[in-house]
């Protein structure tokens, strides 16, 4: 039975809006250790994810692919589920890995709508192979979003069909 390293890692950064520099290089690094788990025979595209909760906890994920195809899992998504299913459900950044060297790695939009489930203002930072980054926020990569929030609206009910 192959091993698996269940800690959860901890960066202690105690900056509330803004990471520091080396938490920023540590969370990438991270995501890229991640994206050597990925289970991708199919497409070859390797994806790994750290997320940062709040109190530091740093949860990992790796894409993992499917001969059903649409039954894979991305990264970012394997994250965030292994967070939620520990109880977190505020983030403060992920770091998304891939092999790309030439552009940043960018979450599907799936990923996109379901990082923007658990808040529209924290950090994702996109990067290459050799650390270097690009930062935006959820409400960046998914403008103009719907939202829990969105759910409690008014909404009109009795709608006559036209047919």
């Amino acid at each position: 039975m192959d091993q698996v390293n269940r800690e959860v890692k901890h960066i202690k950064d105690h900056s509330s809006i803004h990471l520091s520099q080396e938490t920023v290089n540590k969370l990438i690094h991270q995501s890229q250790e991640a994206k050597k788990q990925a289970y991708s025979p199919y497409s070859k595209f390797r994806v790994g994810a750290a997320l940062l909760t709040l109190d530091g906890h740093v949860f990992t994920g790796c894409n993992v692919e499917n001969a059903c195809y649409n039954l894979g899992v991305c990264a970012e998504r394997n994250a965030i589920s292994k967070a939620v299913s520990e109880g977190y459900r505020s983030f403060k950044a992920i770091a998304i890995s891939s092999d790309l060297s030439d552009q940043f790695i960018s979450p599907c939009g799936g990923c996109r709508q379901f990082m923007r489930e658990f808040g529209s203002n924290w950090d994702v930072y996109l990067s290459k192979p050799d650390g270097s980054y690009l930062k935006m926020a959820v409400n960046k990569l998914l403008p103009v979003s719907f939202g829990p929030e969105d759910l409690s609206m008014k909404k009109v009910f009795d709608i006559p069909n036209e047919y």
